[in-house]
């Protein structure tokens, strides 16, 4: 039998032109096919109010999602007008939560044509007590956007970001239990409410934040709505809801 004498360079070519073959590499180092989540929201029909959440990098989780839970409900209730939640922030790109979570915005209120604004919620942010105060982009578009809306609320150190924008001066309001007394400091002319879990004046509803938050929202939806329908989307969230059993203050409501 005839052996084919192969010199040893050219065996090495071969190797390596097999090595580097599609069919010989291995399918770990393929890249998997990237798949994009399509949120499908359920039609809030022809005349919704429209909700914009104001968020940044920082905001807390739990006063951004509790009401956004319960106003986003309302489009499951037959027979009222239900509300169109959407988020507005002052960049497209993703914001971070204090949590960590990534959230893309709706709309960019510097670079967007807006829908009109019934309701503006306002949800705490780490940087409420401080350098978001400063923002006078975002102050601006919050005082705009209060001058329209029929309701203006926030959650938690929310409070401070109205406050600062003006909208508070001669209105009774609440923020975060332990940060009542900054509250009280930095803003000395404010009517300010302690051991409450919200405060309802005018237009405005602030609230103590947190999982409290929910109660809060859940007021302006019965306000809106009517006792049984707020009982409903309570019921929807596993909570137990009693307007008597909350403590709030109602003043100088002005409708």
């Amino acid at each position: 039998m005839k052996i084919l004498k192969i010199p040893f360079s050219s065996l090495t070519c071969i190797l390596l032109l097999l090595a580097c073959s599609p069919d010989s590499q291995s399918t770990s180092n393929t890249k998997p096919k990237e798949e994009t989540y399509q949120v499908t929201r359920p039609p809030a029909g022809d005349n919704p109010y429209q909700v914009a959440f104001l968020i940044m990098d920082g905001v807390y989780n739990t006063e951004l999602t509790a009401p956004f839970d319960i106003f986003h409900h309302t489009v499951f209730r037959d027979g009222i007008r239900p509300m169109r939640v959407f988020t507005v922030a002052k960049q497209r790109n993703p914001i971070i939560t204090f949590e960590g979570l990534r959230i893309v915005p709706d709309y960019c209120y510097l670079q967007d044509s807006l829908p009109p604004i019934d309701i503006l919620v306002v949800p705490s942010a780490e940087g409420h007590l401080d350098v978001d105060l400063k923002d006078e982009a975002m102050l601006s578009f919050v005082r705009k956007a209060a001058q329209r809306a029929q309701f203006v609320t926030s959650h938690c150190d929310g409070a401070f970001v109205l406050a600062k924008a003006g909208l508070l001066d001669g209105h009774a309001s609440t923020t975060f239990p332990s940060d009542i007394v900054t509250y009280k400091k930095m803003f000395p002319q404010l009517e300010v409410v302690s051991d409450v879990l919200f405060v309802h004046d005018d237009k405005f509803i602030t609230s103590a934040g947190g999982a409290k938050s929910f109660e809060a929202s859940l007021y302006l939806c019965e306000l809106l709505y009517g006792k049984e329908v707020a009982l409903k989307l309570a019921k929807g969230l596993v909570i137990n809801w009693n307007l008597a059993d909350v403590p709030h203050a109602v003043v100088g409501v002005r409708m």
